[in-house]
C-alpha cells in the first residue's frame, strides 16, 4: 500500500484498514499479517462492530424543512460538548472508522470544527451535512479537519423548495463557494422525490460547475416530520422508480473527472430493474442497508440506533436489522441482489406497516406480492 496506514480493526476474514488519505479498504488475513497487525479470536457468533456512524449534535435548525427527519425546531437543544466528546471517545474505543455529524444545523454550533478537531484526535474521521446557513468565511477555515463537507441541495428550477417547503438554493450555493475557497472538499446531498426527479440531469450538470466533487442520492424516507401522510404525495411513483436505474445510468457519460454521483442504501432496491445481478451492484459501488451492521447511530440522548433515521425504542431497532439481515423473508431470501441490497429500507417498512421486512416500495417485491402465495 502507497499510503500509511492510521488506523485498523482486525475481523475474521482479516482487517479494516484506514490509510492516510481516509480511505477505508478491507485487506485479507496474510496482508493483515504482513502490515504487523496484532492476532484477534473472534468467537464464532461473532458481529462485527460499526464501520461508521451518524451522530446528532444538535435539535436546532433555522429553517423549517417538510421532511425533516430530526423534527429540528428554531429552539432545538444543542447536545452537550462533554457527552460528545465521551461519544467520540466510545466510538473509537469500540473500532469505528467514520463518524457523521448531522442536526439540526450542525454549524449553529459554535464548537462544531472542534468537535472535528477531537474526532482526528482520535483517530476517527469525520465528515458532517448542513444547509449553508450560518456559513461564513471564518466559519470555513475553522472546518478543516473534516473529510468532506456535505451542502444539502435538492435542485435547480424549483427542485429544493419543492422538497424542503422553502427556496435555500442560494444559501447552499454560497455555502458550497465558501467551503471551496477555504479549501474543504465539498459534497452535495441531494434528496430524490416525484417533484424534483425530472430535474435530476441539470441539477449534476450545475453542483458539478459549482465545484462540488460528488452527488449523494437520498430516497425520501418517512422519518421525523416526513413520518406522516405528505410521505405518500413525496415519495417517487412506481413509473420513476421502475426508470430510476436508467435514469441513473443515462447521467454516466456527463459526469467528468474528479465528480461522481453515489446512492443512499435506500434507493438500492429502487434500480434493481436496470442493475440486475449483486455483482454489478457491486461494481458500480452500489451498496444496500447496513443499519445494524456496518452502520449505527447515535441519537441526541446517547442512546444507540441501526441508523440516523431509525427511531425504535431501546435497542430495538439494531436487533431488527440485524435478525431481518440474519435470516430475510422471501422474495429477499432468494433474490440475486440480496447480498448488496440487504432488503431495502426498514424506515419505509415500518412506516408502511410492514415492521422489519423487506421493502415494500421495491419492484421485485411488489411484484412478488402481487403474484400471492406459491400453489
Amino acid at each position: 500500500m502507497s499510503a500509511a496506514v492510521t488506523r485498523a480493526r482486525r475481523e475474521p476474514f482479516g482487517a479494516w484498514v484506514r490509510l492516510g488519505d481516509d480511505t477505508l479498504v478491507a485487506v485479507d488475513r496474510r496482508l493483515a499479517d504482513r502490515l504487523g497487525l496484532p492476532p484477534a479470536a473472534f468467537a464464532p457468533d461473532h458481529v462485527p462492530g460499526p464501520l461508521e456512524v451518524h451522530v446528532a449534535v444538535t435539535a436546532r435548525c433555522p429553517v423549517d424543512c417538510a421532511g425533516c427527519y430530526q423534527s429540528a425546531t428554531h429552539d432545538g437543544e444543542h447536545v452537550p460538548f462533554t457527552q460528545l466528546r465521551k461519544t467520540l471517545h466510545d466510538l473509537r474505543d469500540a473500532g469505528v472508522f467514520t463518524v457523521a455529524f448531522g442536526g439540526g444545523e450542525p454549524l449553529l454550533r459554535d464548537d462544531l470544527g472542534a468537535l472535528a478537531d477531537e474526532a482526528r484526535a482520535l483517530g476517527l474521521t469525520p465528515v458532517v451535512t448542513t444547509s449553508g446557513y450560518g456559513l461564513t468565511a471564518a466559519r470555513a477555515r475553522a472546518l478543516g479537519s473534516f473529510a468532506q463537507v456535505n451542502v444539502s441541495h435538492d435542485g435547480v428550477g424549483g427542485g429544493y423548495a419543492a422538497v424542503r417547503g422553502f427556496d435555500g438554493v442560494a444559501v447552499a450555493e454560497r455555502a458550497i463557494a465558501t467551503l471551496r475557497a477555504a479549501g474543504v472538499a465539498v459534497g452535495v446531498n441531494h434528496v430524490l422525490t416525484r417533484q424534483n426527479l425530472d430535474g435530476l440531469a441539470a441539477t449534476v450538470e450545475h453542483v458539478r460547475a459549482l465545484g462540488a466533487r460528488e452527488l449523494q442520492l437520498l430516497r425520501y424516507k418517512p422519518a421525523g416530520r416526513a413520518a406522516s401522510l405528505d410521505y405518500l404525495a413525496r415519495r417517487l411513483t412506481p413509473a420513476q422508480c421502475d426508470a430510476l436505474g436508467e435514469t441513473l445510468r443515462a447521467l454516466a457519460p456527463t459526469l467528468g473527472e474528479g465528480f461522481s454521483v453515489r446512492v443512499d442504501c435506500a434507493l438500492v432496491p429502487l434500480v434493481s430493474r436496470a442493475l440486475p445481478d449483486a455483482a454489478t451492484l457491486a461494481r458500480f459501488g452500489v451498496f444496500g442497508c447496513e443499519a445494524g451492521g456496518h452502520l449505527g447511530s447515535v441519537r441526541r440522548d446517547g442512546t444507540a440506533g441501526g441508523c440516523s433515521f431509525d427511531d425504535a425504542p431501546g435497542a430495538e431497532g439494531i436487533a431488527g436489522f440485524r435478525a431481518f439481515a440474519a435470516a430475510p423473508p422471501e422474495p429477499c431470501a432468494s433474490c440475486p441482489l440480496r447480498a448488496v441490497c440487504r432488503g431495502g429500507c426498514k424506515v419505509v417498512s415500518r412506516h408502511l406497516g410492514h415492521g422489519f421486512a423487506p421493502d415494500p416500495e421495491c419492484p421485485r417485491v411488489i411484484a412478488h406480492r402481487a403474484a400471492g402465495p406459491s400453489p
